[in-house]
């Protein structure tokens, strides 16, 4: 489960800024997790969840987006749709696709509070 990992790295950049930033406490942490960046939010969010406890995750609020995957279709010229990487071109059936969209896992904000 990669997303342990992921999870790791959120929290090392959380405490990385509060170090840089001056701040004590995370009330929230909004992420967005496409849907072709290969992360399954829902083990990300356990993954935050059971690292939490004793860091500045600890009672923060999560929230995972998870924006729609989309791509240029090299063969018909269209922004098209698309589930998953490998899926065809629902407008031409062809399977030359450049994913423009829906591939991102990033910190999107942080509300902080610095007691």
């Amino acid at each position: 489960m990669h997303e342990a990992s992921l999870a790791g790295g959120v929290l090392q950049l959380v405490e990385d800024t509060a170090v840089r930033e001056g701040f004590t406490r995370l009330l929230a942490l909004r992420l967005e997790a496409g849907q072709l960046a290969g992360v399954d939010a829902r083990a990300l969010r356990f993954a935050l969840e059971a690292l939490a406890p004793g860091t500045l995750l600890q009672g923060a609020q999560i929230e995972i987006e998870e924006p729609a995957g989309q791509a240029w279709c090299l063969g018909c010229s269209q922004t098209v749709a698309i589930q998953q990487r490998g899926d065809a071109c629902p407008a031409c059936g062809g399977f030359h696709l450049q994913p423009t969209t829906g591939t991102e896992l990033r910190v999107l904000d942080m509300q902080v509070a610095d007691d």
